[in-house]
C-alpha cells in the first residue's frame, strides 16, 4: 500500500502542478530587493508549509523575507557601499540596496516594516543591511540587541583624519558655500580646540562608539574592516568578511580589477550583470587642499583615540 501511494505521489507531481497552474490563481508577484511584500496573517503563517521544504519552494520559489542576520554598522565614507556591493555577488547573500535608516531614524514604525524592507531569502542564505549612520546612533545597540541577540556586525573603519576630510568633501559637493575644513575644525585655532561636536570630527573618535556596542555585544561578534586594506586587497577583507559570516570563500582575486582612473578595485561582474561594475561617481571624490598644519593637529587629536581603538579590538590600522 505504501509504495502504492508513493507511486500515485509522484506520478502526479508533474500534472498536478499544471492542474494547479491551470485551475487555481496564480501565487503572488515576488516584491523586488527593498520593494515592500505584502504581509501574512497569524493564520496564514501557522497553514503554510515551511519556508525551506521542497513543497513551499515549488509554490513559492522565491523564499521569504527575515529580519537580517548580519548588519554593517558603520562607518559613514569608511567603504560600506564598496563591501555591500562586493558581498552581493556572493550567490549567499542578500541585501537591501538603500539604506533602511531603521534603528536610527524610522525604530517606530516597527518590526514589521523593517523585515518588509528585507529581499526573499531562501533557506542558506544570509540577509544583510547597511546603514553607516547606527556606528555612532547612542540607541542602535540596545535596539538591534532587542531584535536579535547573535546579529553579526561589521564595521567598517578608516583612517579617521582621512574619513574627516572625505566627509567633508562630500558636504562641498552638496553645499559648495559652506566654511572651510579648517574653520570647522577648531573651535578655536589659536589654541587649538578641536571642535568634537562637528559630526565630521566626532564620527572618528571610533574606541567612544565602539565602548556603547560592547555593552550590549561581545567584541567576537563585531568585525572590523580595514577601510584601506578594502581598496590595496579587496580579495583578502572580503574572506575575513565570507569567514565571519560563516560563508565559503567563493568572491576571491578573480572578482576584482584596479581602477587606475577611480583610484580603487571595481567588481569584474556585478551581482546579476556580466559587465564590470564600478561604484559610481559620488565615490572617489577628490579631496580639496588642507592646510598640513590642520591635518597634524588633528592626527595628534586622534592618536590616543586610536591607540585605544587598537586595543579594544586587538586589531592596528596603522594609521599612525
Amino acid at each position: 500500500m505504501l509504495f502504492l501511494w508513493l507511486y500515485m505521489f509522484y506520478s502526479c507531481a508533474g500534472s498536478c502542478a499544471g492542474l494547479v497552474a491551470r485551475g487555481s490563481p496564480a501565487p503572488p508577484r515576488a516584491a523586488p530587493p527593498g520593494e515592500p511584500g505584502e504581509e501574512s496573517s497569524p493564520e496564514e503563517q501557522r497553514a503554510a508549509p515551511d519556508a525551506s521544504s521542497p513543497i513551499s519552494s515549488f509554490f513559492n520559489g522565491s523564499g521569504s523575507k527575515r529580519l537580517p542576520q548580519a548588519i554593517i554598522i558603520g562607518v559613514k565614507k569608511g567603504g560600506t557601499r564598496a563591501l555591500l556591493e562586493f558581498l552581493r555577488v556572493h550567490p549567499d547573500v542578500r541585501a537591501v540596496g538603500a539604506e533602511p535608516h531603521f534603528f536610527d531614524r524610522n525604530y517606530e514604525r516597527g518590526l514589521a516594516w523593517y523585515r518588509d524592507l528585507m529581499p526573499r531569502t531562501l533557506e542558506g542564505q544570509i540577509t544583510m543591511e547597511k546603514t553607516p549612520s547606527y556606528f555612532v546612533t547612542r540607541e542602535a545597540p540596545a535596539r538591534i540587541s532587542s531584535m536579535a541577540k547573535g546579529t553579526k556586525l561589521i564595521v567598517v573603519v578608516r583612517d579617521p583624519v582621512t574619513r574627516a576630510i572625505s566627509d567633508y568633501t562630500q558636504t562641498l559637493s552638496k553645499k559648495p558655500d559652506i566654511p572651510t575644513f579648517e574653520s570647522l575644525t577648531f573651535k578655536n585655532r589659536t589654541t587649538g580646540l578641536i571642535d568634537t561636536s562637528w559630526s565630521a570630527i566626532q564620527i572618528g573618535i571610533y574606541a567612544k562608539h565602539l565602548e556603547n556596542w560592547l555593552l550590549y555585544f561581545p567584541i567576537g561578534q563585531i568585525l572590523f574592516v580595514s577601510g584601506e586594506r578594502l581598496i590595496s586587497d579587496p580579495a583578502g577583507e572580503l574572506g575575513r568578511v565570507q569567514d565571519f559570516l560563516g560563508l565559503k570563500r567563493i568572491i576571491t582575486d578573480k572578482h576584482f580589477y584596479f581602477n587606475k582612473t577611480k583610484g580603487f578595485p571595481c567588481l569584474k561582474k556585478a551581482e546579476g550583470s556580466s559587465k564590470p561594475h564600478c561604484l559610481g561617481k559620488t565615490k572617489g571624490r577628490t579631496h580639496p587642499d588642507i592646510d598640513q598644519e590642520v591635518v597634524q593637529r588633528l592626527r595628534d587629536f586622534y592618536r590616543p583615540f586610536n591607540m585605544k581603538f587598537y586595543q579594544m579590538t586587538g586589531q592596528d590600522f596603522g594609521w599612525d
